[in-house]
């Protein structure tokens, strides 16, 4: 017959399980932290957004450097000490498609979050600075700051 203290060695005890699941539980929440879906979905969102203010200045400077092509055929461009104008095809906008499309860019891009889908408003601004150099702006950017190039 079997005593009591060797019956009693088989199996896990209760605190030996919840000794594993709270360090399960506890890598876990290491891991989703250190992942952090969202910051990662912002940051590719930001990265969009620059090499898209980059695509459109690369795509207007292109136009701008073609013998008899000047800055002020894309349309009224405001001075960037003002308020800078919208691109898109919307009214009030600067539809920048009608003139650089398809030759210097294949699409003017539109912002990932703020772009109205269908072309009328991008969710970027262009401005004209005193020098005559162009600035293409992201406002939308997620965290703060700004995306903006100059040329």
């Amino acid at each position: 017959m079997k005593s009591t203290q060797e019956q009693n060695k088989e199996g896990f005890t209760l605190i030996e399980i919840l000794v594993v699941v709270a360090l399960i539980a506890i890598l876990a929440t290491i891991t989703f932290i250190a992942i952090n879906p969202a910051k990662n979905f912002r940051d590719t969102r930001n990265a969009e957004r620059s090499s898209d203010v980059l695509q459109i200045l690369n795509a207007v400077t292109q136009y701008t450097s073609e013998q008899g092509n000047i800055l002020s055929d894309l349309g009224t461009i405001p001075a960037c000490t003002g308020t800078p104008a919208t691109i898109g095809s919307g009214v009030g906008n600067i539809d920048l498609a009608a003139t650089l499309v398809p030759d210097y860019i294949v699409g003017i891009p539109e912002d990932p979050s703020t772009g109205s889908g269908d072309g009328s408003d991008t969710g970027y601004t262009i401005c004209e600075e005193g020098t005559g150099r162009v600035t293409i702006d992201a406002p939308g950017v997620e965290g703060g700051g700004s995306i903006s190039v100059s040329r």
